[in-house]
């Protein structure tokens, strides 16, 4: 009997897979958009023209080095972690504790010492290949946490969410037939890595890249995406709350340390099994990007940067093309001998630097930026409702949280029965977002 029962519900989640294929992405007469399968989700809309990685002149709709009002309407709001430590921070500044070094440990002439902004463009030459990378390098022990890598002074403003020394980074590009992505970039100078089983914290890192995705199509956003770990997450844009004093900017929540985004509250588990890595969310101090920020437009036909006034006119001339450095943001791996580095079987206490903004893929079609290791089909989900935090500080439920909820009567055991197990669960989130 419970043989025939494994094989109906597996046969009902098949089937639930299937007709997830056979309908596109698309939009209802109201606008509203749904999607077309899970695994893999369509890179099309069935009644509109297509996204172009990288659109020819005529198929284009805004003129390099302008932002279009709508972009700045819609952009996301990100609620630090109320006990964060490592805030957001002005690149401009943060370089100035940095020296370059070839990934050999050869510090490079000309920038043995303190660095400008403007010293990244020159230093791209020195970038050979993508595992001979130049590394930014601290010039004092980032351990002890001197104040550029803490940014303790950077909280947002409680009027207006302001940070007045932490501009973002807006990077504009038009994906032709309509279609534009607008990508928010959040720098912070350190990355906190995760503690595993108490243990920790392992992944550190100096300089850390996190973005969010809104794309829009005539001017109308529809799909929204948020970096965590290399991987991230995408949306419907309605699916993402929304601020209370303007319903049109989505809300963003970034992790403790590792900054990484999500779109709910509370306890938010990744990479391994049993919430081993774990990142936490809260409504803490509410940052607006848009109060303060650079903002760029990029042609990768011609790999072409244009400055574009962001909310200080003209500060983007000063700043020059440090876009254009592809090289890392932070401090070599440190050495295993080095009495500040530990080793754990999942991760070094101090990793390499990442690389920035230009480096992540902002040619893509797919609104995901890499799908993970164990992402064999390569899908980009788009979730139609936040997948919702876990532990005492979530702030609602999904499926499977309902188990927890049952007790250990009769209810769990229908619920059980009727979810297999919880495994239902994670079946039809994956199929239905």
């Amino acid at each position: 009997m419970s043989f025939i029962y494994t094989l109906s519900v597996l046969g009902i989640y098949l089937y639930l897979t299937a007709l997830s294929y056979s309908f596109p992405l698309n939009l209802d007469t109201d606008g509203a958009a749904y999607l077309d399968n899970i695994l893999e989700s369509d890179r099309k809309f069935s009644n509109l023209p297509p996204i172009i990685s990288v659109p020819k002149q005529s198929q284009r709709t805004i003129p390099e080095g302008e932002i279009p009002q709508y972009v700045i309407d819609y952009a996301p709001l990100v609620h630090l972690y109320s006990e964060e430590k490592y805030l957001p921070y002005d690149i401009k500044e943060f370089v100035t504790n940095l020296h370059a070094e070839f990934y050999n440990g050869t510090r490079i002439p000309g920038f043995e010492d303190s660095l400008k902004i403007t010293d990244l463009e020159k230093l791209q030459k020195f970038n050979d290949t993508p595992d001979k990378l130049v590394y930014l390098t601290s010039n004092t022990d980032v351990d002890k946490d001197p104040e550029f890598i803490t940014g303790k002074k950077n909280i947002p403003r409680i009027i207006d969410g302001k940070i007045a020394n932490a501009p973002a980074v807006l990077i504009v590009m038009d994906k032709g037939n309509g279609w534009v992505d607008s990508y928010w970039f959040y720098f912070y100078s350190f990355n906190l890595g995760p503690f595993v089983m108490g243990c920790g914290p392992y992944g550190n890192h100096v300089g850390d890249w996190e973005h969010s995705l809104v794309r829009f199509h005539n001017g109308k956003p529809i799909i929204t995406w948020m970096s965590a770990h290399g991987g991230g997450g995408g949306y419907m844009y309605t699916a993402l709350e929304k601020f209370e004093n303007d319903d049109k900017r989505p809300i963003i929540f970034s992790a403790r340390g590792t900054h990484a985004n999500y779109a709910s509250v509370g306890q938010h588990s990744h990479d391994l099994p049993y919430s081993i890595l774990s990142d936490f969310t809260d409504r803490g101090p509410l940052w607006d990007p848009s109060q303060n920020y650079l903002a760029y437009t990029y042609d990768a036909e011609i790999s072409q940067i244009t400055f574009a006034n962001g909310s200080v006119p003209f500060r983007e001339s000063e700043y020059g093309y440090w876009l254009k450095f592809r090289g890392a943001w932070g401090d070599k791996k440190l050495d295993p001998s080095d009495p500040r580095q530990h080793w754990s079987p999942w991760e070094y206490k101090y990793i390499d630097g990442p690389t920035g903004p230009i480096t992540k893929h902002l040619t893509r079609v797919s609104p995901c930026q890499r799908a993970k290791w164990w992402n064999f089909w390569n899908g980009c989900n788009l979730r139609r409702y936040p997948n919702m935090g876990e532990g005492v500080d979530r702030e609602g439920a999904n499926c499977g949280h309902l188990l927890n909820f049952a007790g250990n009567g009769v209810f769990r055991y229908i619920l059980e029965t009727l979810t297999w197990g919880g495994w239902g669960c994670w079946f039809s989130d994956l199929i239905l977002g």
